[in-house]
């Protein structure tokens, strides 16, 4: 989990982020105005060499008193001519029948060019694509200054907990969906707890997986309906990230020796988890009850998280008491994993001494875990992206 500098094949990457993001974010009302607003320009150059050439040639021809018409004129004359305004600065010889003829069509096909570019521009507007290029914009920056993040593919039913307990746990994370509606519904839904990140497109293609910063991430969770799906992603992420930590989940059981194969280190039966559930529901209610309040308090959001002991927290001999856990908050240290044995010490004392490669199991609030987190191991939080 280190930060990475820039490099020219970082600046590449971000300019492909970029590219993707515009393609992604480019809508029928774009597309829509540009070419509204072509056809206006066209419009107005035509009409306005119409009357400088009507001007030239016609008007001198019937009425030798009158004077070439400017192009600054003629210009100016189209002008309050498409746009109705009726200033009711009329060159001369405008009366003649054929001048006549011309400004007429110009007026009618002149408002009605108009009137479709004002309409679509209310539109830009008031239904949000002003918003939405903003957006964009804010996301393209956002996306290529993240790291140590976690990608999250797939935004059904299993993805929206996934993202709602990595917000909760403040946990820096970018979403990928293929669905924008479904992606857009579940940013809404969670807004409370926090703005979400956010790639559309195919998981399984590898510009997705680019612009979710792929390269850059610290972890990545499989969470689509299709082991299929799922075991092609793990793949495709293994080959990108060789550091990546990944886990997948797993419909059929059968599928997880093939996932873990694939390079997934871990993987998750949502159908294994659900029945483990409820017989805890049947024989152990009350320990259920009490991990349900725990993680559903919403003015606590209680958490029991795990904590690496590392060379940037500078706690390598130090002893529990002297690191100063209390000081991020009502943390409780309830265990230590001892990394030569892989055992664990329950409830340590003040005088343990930590060493590097320990993990700690903490219970606290969700913002004070992340606190500490982030001095144990210098890596930056949610809210170092997110405000």
């Amino acid at each position: 989990m280190t930060d990475r500098k820039s490099t020219p094949h970082k600046m590449s990457l971000d300019n492909r982020i970029r590219q993707h993001l515009k393609s992604m974010y480019s809508t029928n009302i774009s597309r829509r105005l540009s070419i509204a607003f072509v056809v206006l320009g066209t419009l107005i150059m035509l009409g306005t060499m119409g009357f400088w050439l009507l001007g030239r040639y016609y008007v001198p021809a019937h009425r030798p008193d009158v004077s070439h018409w400017s192009l600054l004129n003629c210009f100016y004359m189209m002008l309050i001519t498409i746009t109705t305004t009726g200033y009711g600065e009329i060159l001369p010889g405008m009366d003649l029948p054929v001048v006549r003829g011309y400004t007429t069509v110009l007026l009618l096909t002149g408002m009605s060019v108009y009137i479709y570019v004002v309409a679509i521009l209310t539109t830009f507007f008031v239904e949000g694509e002003f918003r939405q290029i903003a957006e964009r914009r804010k996301m393209e920056k956002l996306l290529t200054k993240i790291h140590d993040h976690i990608i999250v593919c797939g935004v059904g039913t299993t993805g929206f907990h996934i993202i709602k307990e990595l917000l909760v746990g403040r946990w820096p994370l970018v979403i990928v969906d293929i669905d924008s509606e479904r992606v857009r519904a579940v940013r809404e839904e969670l807004r409370e707890i926090g703005d979400v990140p956010y790639v559309i497109g195919d998981a399984m293609e590898d510009r997705v997986l680019e612009a979710a910063g792929v390269d850059r991430a610290w972890g990545l969770i499989a969470a689509l309906p299709s082991d299929r799906d799922n075991l092609f992603i793990t793949i495709t992420a293994r080959e990108m990230n060789g550091n990546l930590r990944i886990v997948s989940k797993a419909v059929d059981l059968r599928s997880a020796r093939k996932m873990r194969i694939a390079g997934a280190d871990s993987v998750v039966s949502t159908n294994f988890i659900g029945g483990l559930r409820m017989v805890s529901e049947m024989i152990r209610p009350q320990v259920v009850e009490f991990m349900d309040i725990m993680l559903r308090d919403k003015d606590k959001n209680l958490r029991v998280e795990e904590l690496n002991v590392t060379k940037l927290s500078g706690l390598h001999g130090k002893t529990l008491g002297e690191s100063n856990v209390r000081q991020y908050g009502n943390l409780l240290v309830i265990a230590v994993k001892i990394p030569e044995t892989d055992e664990y010490i329950y409830g340590p004392g003040s005088d343990f001494v930590l060493k590097e490669g320990m993990v700690l199991v903490v219970l606290g609030e969700t913002e004070h875990v992340a606190k500490l987190r982030k001095r144990f191991t210098k890596v930056a939080t949610y809210d170092d992206f997110v405000k």
